[in-house]
């Protein structure tokens, strides 16, 4: 009899034994679970960029499944002081030489990946409905003009190319009571939008993009200084190969096709 439960008392430990061993060889065993890389790139853009650059968001990440791009949209002398001030992107696409600049004499960005990627012009807008009737830059002391939207010269480079245009027809100053200024160009585009301006200077491309205001006149080139759209890559950008990728691609044909189709040159 004793025989008899010492050997069931034996299996039944050796049971223990299994389970335990059969519980704990998978942890033992089980390999790490690893990520595929993943790259978050910040690019901080010129405001008059928003809607062509969220359609290329689109493309761009279906075609680099490893990549996701996150814009931070403003007026370029503020963001170039975002920069400056340690904020952190990869790329800077700036809508003017001047910013750019800032940078470059910083040493704020990668010098060898800077390069002009669009162009665009200048063009006087009012909204759908308005009743002004003008069809010239030099027509804006009308009257009827109570309220003239543009960016902010300092930080807004299309405020700084309204104002460079201005000048040279002598009105700046006769007009700078009627100003109303902008953060950046697409709020220089929603004053007029929404009646808050009767006009207001903007680029081609912003009024491209909206079905709410009409062009009223375009600026001869020699009014104002080139608008011209430099980007580079960031210095501080820890992501560096993964931003010269986006900025060949921007400069790619598949980029420019979509500058183009909002109003870029």
């Amino acid at each position: 009899m004793k025989k008899h439960w010492f050997a069931i008392l034996t299996v039944f430990c050796l049971m223990l034994t299994a389970c335990s061993t059969t519980q704990t060889a998978p942890q033992a065993s089980e390999p790490a679970k690893t990520d595929a890389a993943k790259v978050e790139l910040m690019i901080s853009a010129a405001a008059s960029l928003t809607d062509a650059l969220n359609e290329l968001k689109t493309q761009y990440e279906t075609e680099h499944p490893g990549t996701t791009l996150t814009f931070n949209f403003g007026g370029s002398g503020k963001l170039a002081t975002q920069i400056t001030q340690g904020a952190p992107s990869d790329v800077f696409l700036s809508a003017s030489k001047k910013d750019m600049d800032g940078l470059e004499e910083q040493q704020l960005i990668a010098k060898d990946t800077r390069q002009d990627f669009t162009k665009n012009s200048l063009v006087l807008i009012a909204g759908n409905k308005s009743a002004v009737a003008i069809s010239s830059f030099e027509e804006l002391s009308n009257a009827a003009i109570k309220h003239i939207a543009v960016g902010e010269p300092e930080t807004v480079p299309a405020g700084r190319y309204a104002k460079e245009t201005l000048d040279t027809l002598k009105m700046w100053d006769s007009l700078s009571a009627q100003m109303v200024f902008g953060s950046d160009v697409r709020q220089v585009l929603t004053f007029v939008e929404s009646g808050n301006a009767d006009v207001g200077i903007v680029y081609s491309s912003d009024a491209a993009a909206s079905k709410d205001v009409k062009i009223l006149a375009t600026a001869k080139p020699e009014w104002h200084k080139p608008i011209v759209y430099p980007g580079a890559v960031v210095s501080a950008s820890k992501n560096q190969d993964a931003a010269k990728a986006f900025l060949a691609y921007l400069t790619s044909d598949k980029g420019k096709a979509i500058l183009q189709k909002y109003g870029f040159q």
